[in-house]
């Protein structure tokens, strides 16, 4: 090509530059001569180390239009933009299931190959990425010098410390422009952001599960780790949500707070009363689409699905 002369003896790509071809040449090479002052991470290219500099100074200029979600690099953005349009041109050649972003596709293959690279050297448990490995690391150091001087909270950053400041303040600077609700982080608000437009970019990488905070995510890694942190102080009985232990507490005290108004019926948590009322209402939402058969529960309606799943093994 006139307009790209130089050409790569391996794999035949062209460039317009002698320097681009040169700083290509190094994907064959594998030569990473540009390390990271920070971490030692290497990379073949400079421009891949300025990029990757913005992972440790938080350095996220582009910003998206829709929902104000901002991002170190530009191709994030655009990526990041068919949440909102709904593309999802990546699907998945085993099981057909589409993602708008290429590396969202490339981290669920990995759930068929089983690939995990990273693992703990404490508890020998394996990773897809390394950041979730060094999330996972802190559960064993348990390191959180951060307090908080008010109800003695600690925390493992500074700036989540900060954040946490504003739950005593009261202060919620950060405001949804689609409904209106407030919120004293602007990640919370992000969360939040992602209830409107659907986006779960947090992957289990063991099952593949999707959430739309991290912290669910967090939370639901427990259910592989059988971590249950929070115990009973009457009884001795181990959680993994505190939500959990407070419901269980319940058992001890008697209290049932939340009355069916038809029958009287009470119940100690408010999902269990909504979950009774469909005994009066007859609803049944969660239908087979193999049978057409409905149900009030979906517990129930994933237990049905077995009988159709069983006939074919």
């Amino acid at each position: 090509m006139a307009d790209k002369p130089h050409s790569c003896e391996i794999c035949g790509f062209c460039f317009a530059w002698k320097s681009n071809l040169l700083s290509h040449m190094k994907t064959h090479t594998g030569e990473k001569p540009h390390s990271c002052e920070v971490c030692g991470s290497p990379f073949a290219r400079k421009s891949q180390l300025l990029y990757h500099m913005r992972t440790h100074t938080g350095d996220k200029p582009h910003s998206c239009e829709v929902c104000g979600s901002a991002f170190a690099q530009k191709s994030n953005l655009l990526s990041h933009m068919k949440t909102h349009t709904e593309e999802k041109p990546h699907s998945c050649e085993l099981c057909g299931f589409s993602f708008a972003q290429k590396s969202s596709l490339l981290r669920h293959r990995k759930i068929h190959t089983g690939d995990r690279p990273h693992s703990c050297q404490v508890c020998g448990h394996s990773f897809v990425q390394k950041s979730t490995l060094l999330d996972h690391i802190t559960t064993h150091t348990g390191e959180k010098p951060h307090s908080c001087d008010v109800c003695g909270s600690s925390f493992a950053r500074n700036s989540n410390l900060l954040s946490h400041m504003k739950t005593h303040t009261g202060e919620k600077p950060h405001s949804c422009e689609l409904c209106g609700s407030s919120f004293a982080r602007k990640s919370t608000l992000w969360d939040h952001i992602k209830t409107h437009t659907g986006e779960k970019p947090h992957y289990c990488e063991l099952c593949g599960s999707s959430f739309a905070r991290k912290s669910n995510l967090l939370s639901h890694m427990k259910k592989h780790t059988k971590e249950k942190p929070h115990s009973c102080e009457v009884c001795g009985s181990s959680f993994a949500w505190k939500s959990a232990l407070l419901y269980h507490k319940k058992t001890h005290t008697g209290d049932r707070p939340h009355i069916c108004e038809i029958c009287g019926y009470s119940f100690a948590q408010k999902s269990d009363l909504l979950r009774h009322m469909k005994t009066h209402t007859g609803d049944k939402p969660h239908s087979c689409e193999v049978c057409g058969f409905s149900f009030a529960w979906k517990s129930h309606l994933l237990s049905h699905l077995t009988t159709h799943t069983s006939g074919r093994n």
